[in-house]
């Protein structure tokens, strides 16, 4: 057996993809990427075939500094948690408006119930705007906005950070 192979000349399996293509969709949010880009990199990520193949993919990406844990916020606490799973759920019956009146009040106090409560606004935004440009046709889309909103409240209330996928986030 010849084990004389360079690491980066070894196989890759799928665990090993599913970092660099969470790399490429944050890049994605981030505008670093655009449709594109992002479409033909997600597929050169999922056909690579070494790690040089798939280190080529992000190799470009510098990644975005983290900030240090005490700058970040300490865990949410459990009134966190209820607050950010109020500001998914109260957004079936209000639309925009319970989420941003949470996000606004207690978003100061707390950044974890502020990230939760823009992705809710940034949510029923788009909801609203999809409605708007159909018509009304995309009113259907609510009976998924309120599944994925109870699953949103759900990853709140334990801590979780939840994304909505496929939304504008024009609230930051």
């Amino acid at each position: 057996m010849d084990s004389s192979y360079a690491v980066g000349d070894l196989r890759v399996s799928d665990a090993e993809r599913e970092p660099v293509i969470q790399r490429l969709q944050d890049a994605y949010a981030e505008g670093r990427l655009d449709e594109d880009e992002f479409d033909m990199r997600v597929q050169l990520a999922m056909t690579a075939r070494t790690r040089n193949d798939l280190g080529a993919v992000t190799r470009d990406l510098v990644p975005v500094p983290r900030q240090p844990a005490a700058l970040e916020g300490e865990a949410p606490t459990g009134e966190d948690r209820m607050l950010a799973a109020a500001a998914h759920a109260v957004a079936v019956p209000t639309l925009f408006v319970g989420p941003l009146v949470l996000m606004l009040v207690s978003g100061k106090r707390s950044q974890y119930v502020r990230r939760q409560a823009a992705e809710a606004v940034n949510f029923q935004v788009t909801l609203l705007l999809l409605t708007i440009v159909t018509f009304g046709v995309g009113g259907v889309v609510y009976a998924v906005a309120w599944v994925l909103s109870a699953i949103a409240a759900v990853f709140a209330l334990t801590g979780q950070t939840f994304r909505y996928p496929w939304i504008l986030r024009l609230v930051k």
